[in-house]
C-alpha cells in the first residue's frame, strides 16, 4: 500500500509551487532575458550614459563656480569660443603629437619586448613579471619618481650624463620648452610599453606553431615570418590595444600634470590637462565640458575610422 501511494502523481497545485519548475517556465520567455540584462543596463546608465549626458549639458551652459551670477543656457557659444581659442588649438596639436608619438613608440617597443619574451628560454617567467612593474606602478608615484630623477639640481640622470661626458652640466629637461615634450614622451614610453607587451605576448602565444613550421619549410626568413605570419595574426590584438591606449592617453592628464603642469608656456599642454585645469583651477565647468565633448567626438571618430580601415571583423 505504501508503494502505491508513493507512485501517485503529485497534485497539480503542488507542482505549480515547485521553484525549479517555475524558474524553468519563466526562463523560456523573452522577458527573462531582459530581466537578466537589466542590472548591467542600469550600471551602464549610471556609470556611462548619465555622466556623458551631464558633460554635454555642461557644455551648453555658462557654469562658473566662482561667478554664480553668470550661469544659464548659452547654446553653442562655448564651442564658437573654443575653436577660436589659440590655447585650445595649441593643445589640440599637442594632443596629436602626444597620442601619435606615444602609441607608435610604445607599440614598437612593446612588440619588440613581446617577441623577446616569447622565446622558450630560462628565466622568461620572471622577466615577464618584472617587465610589468612600470605599468603596475601608480602614475602619481611614477611621475614624482621621474620628476626627482630629472631634477636640474639633484637629479640622478643629470649626474650620470655629466659623469659619462654626454652633457657638460646639469640640464633642466622638464623646464625647457625644447626638451620638455620629448622627455614626457620618454617617461610615458617607459610606463606604457608593458601594456602592449602583455597583450601582444598573449596574442603571440595563441599563434599555432604549425604556421611557422610551414613557413620554414617554404624557405621563409625570420623577417618574412614576422611580416607574413606574426603581424597578420596579431592584427586583431594590435587594433584593440591601440584603441585602448589612444583612449587612455587622450583622457589621462595625470602624468603631464605631475611632470610639467602643462608647461613651460603650455609646451606640453594637452586637451585633457587643459580641460582639467579649466574645471578645477578656473572653475569654468561649462568651457571644460565643451573641451570634453570635443575629445569624446574625436575619440569616437578615430575609433570608427581606425577599426574600419584595419579590416578587423570584416567578413
Amino acid at each position: 500500500m505504501d508503494r502505491s501511494l508513493s507512485s501517485r502523481p503529485l497534485p497539480k497545485n503542488r507542482m505549480t509551487l515547485n521553484p525549479l519548475a517555475l524558474l524553468s517556465r519563466a526562463s523560456e520567455g523573452r522577458r527573462w532575458a531582459y530581466l537578466l540584462i537589466a542590472p548591467s543596463l542600469l550600471l551602464v546608465l549610471v556609470v556611462v550614459i548619465y555622466p556623458v549626458l551631464t558633460g554635454i549639458s555642461f557644455s551648453v551652459q555658462e557654469l562658473r563656480l566662482n561667478r554664480p551670477n553668470k550661469t544659464g543656457f548659452v547654446g553653442f557659444a562655448q564651442y564658437q569660443t573654443l575653436f577660436t581659442d589659440p590655447v585650445f588649438l595649441r593643445t589640440l596639436g599637442n594632443s596629436v603629437i602626444w597620442v601619435v608619438g606615444g602609441v607608435l613608440s610604445q607599440l614598437a617597443l612593446g612588440l619588440l619586448t613581446a617577441l623577446c619574451l616569447n622565446r622558450p628560454l630560462r628565466g622568461m617567467r620572471l622577466a615577464r613579471i618584472l617587465i610589468l612593474l612600470p605599468w603596475i606602478l601608480p602614475t602619481v608615484v611614477a611621475g614624482n619618481m621621474w620628476a626627482l630623477m630629472l631634477d636640474s639640481r639633484l637629479g640622478v640622470i643629470n649626474d650620470l650624463l655629466v659623469k659619462v661626458g654626454l652633457i657638460p652640466r646639469y640640464y633642466p629637461w622638464l623646464a625647457d620648452a625644447n626638451t620638455a615634450f620629448p622627455t614626457v614622451l620618454l617617461v610615458a614610453l617607459w610606463q606604457g610599453f608593458p601594456f602592449f607587451t602583455l597583450l601582444l605576448l598573449a596574442g603571440l602565444q595563441g599563434i599555432p606553431d604549425d604556421l611557422y613550421e610551414a613557413a620554414s619549410v617554404d624557405g621563409a626568413t625570420g623577417w618574412q615570418q614576422l611580416t607574413k605570419v606574426t603581424l597578420p595574426m596579431l592584427t586583431p590584438v594590435i587594433v584593440a590595444v591601440v584603441v585602448l591606449r589612444v583612449i587612455g592617453l587622450v583622457n589621462s592628464p595625470d602624468l603631464i600634470i605631475i611632470l610639467t603642469g602643462g608647461g613651460p608656456g603650455r609646451a606640453t599642454e594637452t586637451l585633457a590637462s587643459f580641460a582639467f585645469k579649466t574645471a578645477y583651477s578656473d572653475f569654468n565647468f561649462g568651457y571644460s565640458g565643451a573641451i570634453s565633448v570635443v575629445m569624446l567626438v574625436l575619440l569616437m571618430l578615430f575609433t570608427a575610422v581606425y577599426v574600419r580601415l584595419s579590416g578587423v571583423g570584416r567578413a
